[in-house]
Protein backbone atom coordinates (compact mmCIF):
# COMPACT_ATOMS: atom_id res chain seq x y z
CA UNK A 1 0.00 0.00 0.00
CA UNK A 2 1.41 3.42 -0.52
CA UNK A 3 0.31 6.55 1.68
CA UNK A 4 -1.06 9.25 -0.83
CA UNK A 5 -0.73 12.88 0.66
CA UNK A 6 -3.57 14.75 0.66
CA UNK A 7 -4.20 18.25 -0.70
CA UNK A 8 -4.92 20.86 2.50
CA UNK A 9 -8.40 20.93 0.63
CA UNK A 10 -9.29 17.37 0.50
CA UNK A 11 -8.00 16.75 3.82
CA UNK A 12 -11.04 15.79 6.63
CA UNK A 13 -12.42 19.28 7.57
CA UNK A 14 -11.76 17.92 11.53
CA UNK A 15 -8.13 18.35 10.76
CA UNK A 16 -7.83 21.91 9.28
CA UNK A 17 -10.93 23.31 11.13
CA UNK A 18 -8.24 24.57 13.66
CA UNK A 19 -6.57 25.85 11.79
CA UNK A 20 -9.51 27.94 9.99
CA UNK A 21 -10.38 29.13 13.31
CA UNK A 22 -7.70 30.56 14.13
CA UNK A 23 -6.80 32.19 11.27
CA UNK A 24 -10.52 33.70 10.78
CA UNK A 25 -10.28 34.80 14.67
CA UNK A 26 -6.80 36.36 13.87
CA UNK A 27 -8.42 38.79 11.13
CA UNK A 28 -11.40 39.30 13.25
CA UNK A 29 -9.95 40.37 16.40
CA UNK A 30 -8.16 43.61 14.83
CA UNK A 31 -11.84 44.67 13.91
CA UNK A 32 -13.59 43.84 16.95
CA UNK A 33 -12.93 48.00 18.09
CA UNK A 34 -14.14 49.32 15.17
CA UNK A 35 -17.28 47.42 15.25
CA UNK A 36 -18.20 48.37 18.56
CA UNK A 37 -18.09 51.95 18.07
CA UNK A 38 -19.96 51.40 14.63
CA UNK A 39 -22.70 49.76 17.33
CA UNK A 40 -22.33 52.38 19.87
CA UNK A 41 -22.48 55.48 18.06
CA UNK A 42 -24.64 54.30 14.76
CA UNK A 43 -26.20 51.32 15.15
CA UNK A 44 -27.34 52.24 18.80
CA UNK A 45 -28.70 55.69 18.18
CA UNK A 46 -30.72 54.27 15.27
CA UNK A 47 -32.25 51.62 17.62
CA UNK A 48 -33.47 54.13 19.88
CA UNK A 49 -34.83 55.89 17.00
CA UNK A 50 -36.86 53.22 16.00
CA UNK A 51 -38.29 52.49 19.89
CA UNK A 52 -38.95 56.17 20.44
CA UNK A 53 -40.68 56.30 16.97
CA UNK A 54 -43.16 54.01 18.21
CA UNK A 55 -43.84 55.97 21.82
CA UNK A 56 -45.04 59.24 22.81
CA UNK A 57 -41.61 60.42 24.50
CA UNK A 58 -41.21 64.26 24.68
CA UNK A 59 -38.74 66.75 26.41
CA UNK A 60 -40.73 68.18 28.45
CA UNK A 61 -43.90 66.30 30.99
CA UNK A 62 -44.91 63.27 32.18
CA UNK A 63 -43.76 61.37 28.89
CA UNK A 64 -40.18 62.75 29.28
CA UNK A 65 -39.49 60.39 32.33
CA UNK A 66 -41.99 57.69 31.67
CA UNK A 67 -43.20 57.03 27.61
CA UNK A 68 -45.80 54.62 26.67
CA UNK A 69 -45.60 52.51 23.62
CA UNK A 70 -48.65 54.14 21.29
CA UNK A 71 -48.34 51.68 18.09
CA UNK A 72 -48.29 53.40 14.94
CA UNK A 73 -49.80 56.32 15.91
CA UNK A 74 -46.68 58.89 14.94
CA UNK A 75 -46.69 57.11 11.87
CA UNK A 76 -50.56 57.50 11.34
CA UNK A 77 -50.43 61.00 12.34
CA UNK A 78 -47.34 61.66 10.29
CA UNK A 79 -48.98 60.50 7.16
CA UNK A 80 -52.02 62.54 7.17
CA UNK A 81 -50.36 65.52 7.94
CA UNK A 82 -50.18 67.48 4.69
CA UNK A 83 -46.92 69.40 6.20
CA UNK A 84 -44.97 66.27 5.96
CA UNK A 85 -46.14 65.72 2.47
CA UNK A 86 -45.08 69.23 2.04
CA UNK A 87 -41.74 68.76 3.62
CA UNK A 88 -41.15 65.41 1.92
CA UNK A 89 -41.42 67.19 -1.67
CA UNK A 90 -39.54 69.97 -0.71
CA UNK A 91 -36.61 67.22 0.32
CA UNK A 92 -36.85 65.82 -3.03
CA UNK A 93 -36.89 69.18 -5.19
CA UNK A 94 -33.91 70.26 -2.68
CA UNK A 95 -31.91 66.82 -3.35
CA UNK A 96 -32.72 67.07 -7.40
CA UNK A 97 -31.86 70.27 -7.45
CA UNK A 98 -28.54 71.02 -5.72
CA UNK A 99 -27.10 67.32 -6.21
CA UNK A 100 -28.03 65.96 -8.88
CA UNK A 101 -28.47 68.47 -10.97
CA UNK A 102 -26.45 71.28 -9.51
CA UNK A 103 -23.00 69.34 -8.05
CA UNK A 104 -23.35 66.61 -10.39
CA UNK A 105 -23.65 68.56 -13.35
CA UNK A 106 -21.19 71.51 -11.54
CA UNK A 107 -18.58 68.98 -10.43
CA UNK A 108 -18.63 67.32 -14.19
CA UNK A 109 -18.27 70.74 -15.56
CA UNK A 110 -15.70 72.27 -13.68
CA UNK A 111 -13.48 68.51 -13.69
CA UNK A 112 -13.66 68.62 -17.90
CA UNK A 113 -12.66 72.53 -17.74
CA UNK A 114 -9.72 72.12 -15.58
CA UNK A 115 -8.58 69.06 -17.32
CA UNK A 116 -7.73 70.71 -20.67
CA UNK A 117 -6.30 74.73 -18.28
CA UNK A 118 -2.93 75.58 -17.29
CA UNK A 119 -1.68 74.39 -14.17
CA UNK A 120 -2.03 77.84 -12.76
CA UNK A 121 -5.30 78.08 -14.17
CA UNK A 122 -6.41 75.25 -12.44
CA UNK A 123 -4.59 75.64 -9.48
CA UNK A 124 -6.48 79.23 -8.66
CA UNK A 125 -9.89 77.44 -9.89
CA UNK A 126 -9.30 74.36 -7.39
CA UNK A 127 -8.62 76.49 -4.74
CA UNK A 128 -11.55 78.58 -4.98
CA UNK A 129 -14.12 75.87 -5.01
CA UNK A 130 -12.27 73.90 -2.68
CA UNK A 131 -12.22 77.03 -0.49
CA UNK A 132 -16.08 76.85 -0.49
CA UNK A 133 -15.99 72.95 0.50
CA UNK A 134 -14.13 73.05 3.53
CA UNK A 135 -16.02 76.27 4.91
CA UNK A 136 -18.17 75.02 7.64
CA UNK A 137 -21.65 74.75 6.37
CA UNK A 138 -22.76 77.66 9.48
CA UNK A 139 -20.30 80.04 8.26
CA UNK A 140 -21.21 79.05 4.57
CA UNK A 141 -24.74 79.70 5.65
CA UNK A 142 -24.07 83.41 6.89
CA UNK A 143 -22.14 84.05 4.23
CA UNK A 144 -25.40 83.37 1.56
CA UNK A 145 -27.65 85.21 4.05
CA UNK A 146 -25.20 88.31 4.08
CA UNK A 147 -25.36 88.02 0.01
CA UNK A 148 -28.72 87.68 -0.53
CA UNK A 149 -30.04 89.57 2.26
CA UNK A 150 -32.25 93.00 1.37
CA UNK A 151 -29.30 95.24 2.08
CA UNK A 152 -27.13 92.22 1.47
CA UNK A 153 -24.03 92.26 -1.09
CA UNK A 154 -26.01 91.26 -4.35
CA UNK A 155 -28.71 93.76 -3.98
CA UNK A 156 -25.85 96.66 -3.57
CA UNK A 157 -24.10 95.43 -6.94
CA UNK A 158 -27.48 95.87 -8.63
CA UNK A 159 -28.40 98.73 -7.70
CA UNK A 160 -24.58 99.95 -8.52
CA UNK A 161 -25.53 98.90 -11.95
CA UNK A 162 -28.59 101.00 -11.92
CA UNK A 163 -31.00 97.76 -11.42
CA UNK A 164 -33.63 97.35 -8.87
CA UNK A 165 -32.87 94.21 -6.13
CA UNK A 166 -35.60 92.09 -4.50
CA UNK A 167 -35.84 90.28 -1.31
CA UNK A 168 -34.05 87.52 -2.55
CA UNK A 169 -34.68 84.83 0.48
CA UNK A 170 -38.43 86.22 0.73
CA UNK A 171 -38.92 86.31 -3.40
CA UNK A 172 -37.51 82.72 -3.74
CA UNK A 173 -36.22 81.05 -1.21
CA UNK A 174 -35.88 77.30 -2.33
CA UNK A 175 -34.30 78.67 -5.68
CA UNK A 176 -31.75 80.73 -3.09
CA UNK A 177 -30.82 77.45 -0.84
CA UNK A 178 -30.45 75.12 -3.62
CA UNK A 179 -27.53 77.61 -5.24
CA UNK A 180 -26.25 77.87 -1.82
CA UNK A 181 -25.55 74.28 -1.11
CA UNK A 182 -24.44 73.57 -4.81
CA UNK A 183 -21.85 76.32 -4.45
CA UNK A 184 -20.89 74.49 -1.31
CA UNK A 185 -20.92 71.02 -2.35
CA UNK A 186 -19.67 71.29 -5.74
CA UNK A 187 -15.97 70.71 -4.97
CA UNK A 188 -16.54 66.89 -3.83
CA UNK A 189 -17.87 66.15 -7.31
CA UNK A 190 -15.21 67.96 -8.80
CA UNK A 191 -12.25 66.39 -7.08
CA UNK A 192 -14.02 62.91 -7.72
CA UNK A 193 -14.39 62.90 -11.62
CA UNK A 194 -11.31 64.18 -12.00
CA UNK A 195 -9.28 61.44 -10.36
CA UNK A 196 -11.73 59.63 -12.40
CA UNK A 197 -10.59 61.38 -15.76
CA UNK A 198 -7.25 61.02 -14.89
CA UNK A 199 -8.26 57.36 -15.70
CA UNK A 200 -10.05 57.84 -18.76
CA UNK A 201 -6.89 56.04 -21.51
CA UNK A 202 -6.01 58.66 -23.61
CA UNK A 203 -5.18 56.26 -26.52
CA UNK A 204 -8.43 55.89 -26.74
CA UNK A 205 -9.94 59.85 -26.94
CA UNK A 206 -6.97 60.20 -29.76
CA UNK A 207 -8.32 57.04 -31.63
CA UNK A 208 -11.43 58.51 -31.38
CA UNK A 209 -10.48 61.94 -32.21
CA UNK A 210 -8.56 60.70 -35.54
CA UNK A 211 -11.63 58.74 -36.76
CA UNK A 212 -13.91 62.02 -36.68
CA UNK A 213 -15.18 61.82 -33.36
CA UNK A 214 -16.19 65.39 -32.22
CA UNK A 215 -15.48 66.47 -28.33
CA UNK A 216 -19.12 65.84 -27.81
CA UNK A 217 -19.02 62.38 -28.96
CA UNK A 218 -15.77 61.07 -27.55
CA UNK A 219 -17.53 62.64 -23.99
CA UNK A 220 -20.43 60.69 -24.46
CA UNK A 221 -19.37 57.55 -25.71
CA UNK A 222 -15.90 56.95 -24.26
CA UNK A 223 -15.59 59.43 -21.32
CA UNK A 224 -18.96 58.85 -19.45
CA UNK A 225 -19.46 55.11 -19.88
CA UNK A 226 -15.57 54.74 -18.51
CA UNK A 227 -16.60 56.84 -15.37
CA UNK A 228 -19.59 55.17 -14.59
CA UNK A 229 -18.96 53.64 -11.08
CA UNK A 230 -17.33 57.17 -10.41
CA UNK A 231 -20.66 59.13 -11.39
CA UNK A 232 -23.10 56.07 -9.47
CA UNK A 233 -20.69 56.49 -6.47
CA UNK A 234 -20.46 60.37 -6.50
CA UNK A 235 -24.28 60.67 -6.74
CA UNK A 236 -24.80 58.37 -4.10
CA UNK A 237 -22.50 60.26 -1.48
CA UNK A 238 -23.80 63.78 -2.53
CA UNK A 239 -27.36 62.43 -2.48
CA UNK A 240 -27.24 61.31 1.15
CA UNK A 241 -25.35 64.31 2.75
CA UNK A 242 -27.71 66.61 0.61
CA UNK A 243 -30.64 64.91 2.26
CA UNK A 244 -29.12 65.77 5.77
CA UNK A 245 -28.66 69.31 5.03
CA UNK A 246 -30.04 71.07 8.04
CA UNK A 247 -27.34 74.41 9.06
CA UNK A 248 -27.25 75.94 5.60
CA UNK A 249 -31.28 75.62 5.43
CA UNK A 250 -32.13 77.08 8.94
CA UNK A 251 -29.45 79.97 8.98
CA UNK A 252 -30.54 81.13 5.80
CA UNK A 253 -34.49 81.03 6.20
CA UNK A 254 -35.43 79.15 9.23
CA UNK A 255 -37.70 76.85 7.60
CA UNK A 256 -39.66 80.15 6.07
CA UNK A 257 -40.85 82.17 4.61
CA UNK A 258 -43.63 80.20 6.20
CA UNK A 259 -42.40 76.47 5.50
CA UNK A 260 -41.51 77.38 1.90
CA UNK A 261 -37.98 75.80 2.74
CA UNK A 262 -39.08 72.94 5.45
CA UNK A 263 -37.38 70.53 4.53
CA UNK A 264 -37.72 66.88 6.19
CA UNK A 265 -34.75 67.98 8.32
CA UNK A 266 -36.46 70.74 9.35
CA UNK A 267 -39.53 69.65 10.22
CA UNK A 268 -38.07 66.94 12.00
CA UNK A 269 -36.16 69.41 14.33
CA UNK A 270 -38.88 71.50 14.99
CA UNK A 271 -41.46 68.54 15.70
CA UNK A 272 -39.00 66.74 18.21
CA UNK A 273 -37.33 70.50 20.14
CA UNK A 274 -39.09 73.08 19.23
CA UNK A 275 -42.81 71.43 20.01
CA UNK A 276 -41.06 68.87 22.49
CA UNK A 277 -42.52 65.80 20.81
CA UNK A 278 -39.48 63.72 20.48
CA UNK A 279 -41.71 60.51 19.68
CA UNK A 280 -42.87 62.12 16.23
CA UNK A 281 -39.54 64.09 15.41
CA UNK A 282 -38.13 59.98 15.47
CA UNK A 283 -40.85 58.96 13.39
CA UNK A 284 -39.77 61.46 10.95
CA UNK A 285 -35.70 60.52 11.25
CA UNK A 286 -36.87 56.96 10.46
CA UNK A 287 -38.57 58.12 7.65
CA UNK A 288 -35.59 60.32 6.13
CA UNK A 289 -33.38 57.56 6.78
CA UNK A 290 -36.07 55.24 4.35
CA UNK A 291 -36.13 57.88 1.44
CA UNK A 292 -31.80 57.57 1.85
CA UNK A 293 -32.06 53.96 1.67
CA UNK A 294 -34.29 53.81 -1.72
CA UNK A 295 -31.75 56.75 -3.39
CA UNK A 296 -28.91 54.37 -2.13
CA UNK A 297 -30.65 50.94 -3.63
CA UNK A 298 -31.52 52.93 -6.95
CA UNK A 299 -27.64 53.93 -7.35
CA UNK A 300 -26.43 50.49 -6.31
CA UNK A 301 -28.75 48.60 -8.85
CA UNK A 302 -27.85 51.29 -11.80
CA UNK A 303 -23.70 50.93 -10.53
CA UNK A 304 -24.36 46.98 -11.09
CA UNK A 305 -24.94 47.59 -14.63
CA UNK A 306 -22.47 46.36 -17.32
CA UNK A 307 -20.71 49.37 -19.38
Amino acid sequence: MVAVDLPESTRPAARRSPARGRRAAGRVLPLVPAFALIALFFLGPILWCVYASFTDVALTGATASTPHLVGLRNYRRMFSDPAFGQSLWLTVVFVLGSAVIGQNVGGMALALLMKSRHRIARAVVGAIVVGAWVMPELVAGFVWYAFLADDGTFNAILHAVGLHGKSWLYAMPLLSVIIANVWRGTAFSMLVYSAALSNVPEDLLEAAAVDGASSYRRLRHITLPLMRRAVMTNLMTITLQTLAVFTLIFVMTGGGPGTKTQTLPIYMYQSAFKFYQLGYGAALAIVLLAVGGVFSVVYLRMMREEV
